[in-house]
């Protein structure tokens, strides 16, 4: 071998481009690669699809695009996983494929134990999330985190004391108090939402520049009081019959009442029906849970 190819050789090895006269290794020069190779390019095989060997590409392609709920269960018929989605077809497909670069651990070991999905179809997402929340109390399984227990009840509390209306989020119910629910988390909306509107009907001819400081975002004290003042004995007691209608999810009557008593600005309109909207959704939800889950508690509907 010529001395030239020689050089050649042990620059390739080392990496440097000097070699001594007498032929041997500088090794006093430290090994140097500047390559840099992506974990793509390192992969050379493609990323594992456990659920789809062991269910069949059909099983995904044939899932439907309603909001529902999911089951993920192992080879002993334990439910690992429970989830919602508004589109069970794109939401389980996420599914498919196990790649360790994207997805947790927990989630690449959940992955590899599944062996079968279980899938119910439910009228709407709001429906599908009711559902979820109780199959995650009953069943808890150990891959869920959020959820699993109950969290504590509260429910829209109100009451007339002192000539004020006072109303408040209670946990248990309180001699003396109307009460609305449980409600979970949403009944803090759902009093700041009503808050608003009530002070808006009891004082038809303010505005939002003279509410009480914070009440307008929704920072209330622990018990809220609307004031009479001035406003007749009448009006707070349509005030009360329009909250016990509404805890009978008669939210069209409260509405109704509400646009015909309050006289509004235009910004003070707009505020107003943004909260009417949350109490319309908020109370037409909660009545369409209740139909929704005692409609699937047969079991019939899973897949």
């Amino acid at each position: 071998m010529s001395n030239f190819g020689s050089r050649v050789n042990l620059a390739l090895f080392t990496g440097t481009s000097g070699v001594r006269p007498e032929g041997r290794l500088a090794l006093s020069q430290p090994l140097r690669s500047d390559a840099r190779v992506s974990g793509a390019q390192l992969r050379l095989l493609p990323d594992a699809r456990p659920l789809v060997e062991r269910l069949g590409r059909g099983f995904f392609r044939a899932l439907p695009t309603h909001p529902g709920v999911y089951l993920l269960r192992d080879a002993g018929d334990t439910v690992l996983y429970v989830g919602k989605a508004k589109n069970l077809r794109q939401r389980l497909n996420h599914y498919r494929v196990a790649n360790p670069e994207r997805l947790p651990r927990r989630h690449l070991r959940l992955l590899s134990r599944a062996v079968r999905i279980e899938w119910q179809a439910c009228p709407d997402e709001a429906a599908a999330l009711a559902r979820e929340r109780e199959l995650l109390l009953t069943l808890r399984p150990r891959f869920n985190r959020a959820g699993v227990w109950p969290a504590p009840p509260k429910s829209l509390a109100w009451r007339v004391a002192e000539g004020a209306l006072e109303l408040a989020i209670h946990a248990e119910p309180v001699e003396g108090w109307e009460r609305h629910g449980p409600l979970g988390a949403g009944a803090v909306y759902l009093r700041a939402a009503l808050v608003r509107l009530l002070w808006f009907a009891l004082h038809t001819s303010r505005s939002v520049a003279t509410m009480p400081a914070g009440w307008f975002h929704g920072r209330l004290p622990e018990v809220v009081r609307l004031e009479f003042g001035w406003v007749k004995r009448a009006q707070v007691e349509e005030a009360l019959t329009r909250l016990g209608g509404l805890h009978g999810c008669d939210v069209e009557g409260f509405v109704t009442w509400l646009n015909v008593s309050a006289e509004l600005n235009a910004f003070d309109r707009r505020a107003v029906a943004a909260d009417l909207e949350t109490v319309t959704e908020f109370v037409g939800k909660s009545t369409r849970h209740l139909k929704s889950v005692s409609r699937l508690n047969d079991g019939s509907a899973w897949k």
